[in-house]
């Protein structure tokens, strides 16, 4: 793997697999069946949305999707030139600056697109709210903004679906309401998306003129019935300490694990300011590889520390323990965690390294 060797020396780090990061945007181009506009908000989901960006340049996405001017921003800095997307609702004070990095407002709102449209005409796209019912012009009230929208500034009009990955018939509904709405829009925008990583998965019904995957590129799985994605992220953390304790010591705040018998406990450089749960040594489900088997998590996890029971197996310091990968997947640690997939990759904080093949 290529990256500092100084990130393998430190106490945690993350691994990155670029490569499955590109065969996982394959697999959405390849189901759907049309463009991709890549989700690279948040730092990439926590995985590094340059690093993301210029490895998905050769298979010609039509832009990337980003939910900050500032991310936006990175992104021109860091060389990318295709069209920025920046999903979240653009405020007017935010105008100068969309127009200065060249990035592609997400408008909703009628006066939001006359304020725009008057600065000059730089394309934008028009959000649709069909049942997220958080931003965007709703489906029923599309006519007031009829006006505005009669203008070749709007590129493209997208929605979001609230439960894709369910299958229970909503993502259909929002597809009508949305259908709906278009048609009673002055002209058809030349991009329509409406495609998560779910509904890119489904099947060309959702795909229109771009697909937008997110937590799948990841290494994220939809849920049962979807394609798997190739694992992109793996977690780990160096042994810093070992201790030998007797039945009833107790490990971590307020005492909350005891020893059931003698055992012996090794101490990780990682914790929960790095985006490992507290509550995951107490659940009695959170584990980690380590030389080879499964050590349960133990006490609670601290904010740079997390304590791993290894019984009566030879540890070291400097032993290296996985926390996501070597058979403990993403989707299995995130239920551990009680958290979604994507909550944990961009809950990877900043002090871990991350390190790309």
């Amino acid at each position: 793997m290529n990256g500092s060797v100084r990130g393998r020396e430190s106490r945690a780090w993350v691994e990155v697999s670029l490569a499955a990061v590109v065969e996982n945007a394959r697999t959405v181009a390849r189901v759907a069946g049309t463009r991709l506009l890549p989700v690279v908000k948040a730092n990439g989901y926590g995985v590094g949305a340059v690093a993301v960006s210029k490895a998905l340049e050769p298979l010609g996405p039509w832009g990337y999707g980003v939910a900050t001017v500032d991310e936006g921003a990175e992104l021109r800095a860091a060389g990318i030139t295709r069209p920025v997307l920046v999903f979240m609702p653009a405020h007017p004070a935010l105008f100068p600056e969309l127009e200065r990095f060249g990035l592609t407002p997400a408008l909703g709102d009628a006066v939001g697109v006359r304020d725009w449209t008057a600065r000059g005409g730089r394309p934008f796209h028009l959000e649709i709210d069909t049942g997220m019912g958080r931003s965007g012009v709703r489906w029923d009230e599309i006519d007031a903004i009829r006006a505005g929208a009669d203008t070749p500034a709007l590129e493209g009009c997208y929605t979001q679906f609230h439960s894709a990955d369910r299958r229970d018939g909503t993502a259909e509904e929002q597809l009508r309401r949305f259908e709906s709405a278009v048609a009673r829009l002055p002209r058809r925008p030349t991009l329509l998306h409406v495609a998560n990583s779910a509904a890119a998965l489904s099947g060309k019904r959702f795909a229109f003129d771009l697909v937008r995957p997110g937590v799948f590129l990841y290494g994220g799985s939809p849920g049962d019935g979807f394609p798997e994605p190739r694992p992109v992220v793996s977690i780990r953390a160096r042994v810093l300490a070992v201790r030998r304790l007797a039945a009833g010591e107790s490990v971590s705040y307020n005492a909350l694990w005891r020893a059931g018998g003698a055992t012996t406990v090794a101490t990780l450089g990682i914790g929960y300011a790095d985006g490992v749960r507290r509550a995951l040594g107490l659940s009695g489900q959170g584990a980690v590889m380590l030389r080879g088997r499964r050590c349960p998590i133990v006490g609670a996890v601290t904010m740079d520390l997390t304590m791993v029971e290894t019984g009566d197996q030879a540890v070291e310091v400097g032993d290296i323990a996985t926390l996501v990968g070597e058979g403990i997947t993403l989707n299995e640690f995130s239920a551990w965690s009680g958290e979604l997939q994507r909550a944990v990759l961009t809950s990877l904080g900043p002090r871990l390294p991350r390190i790309y093949d």
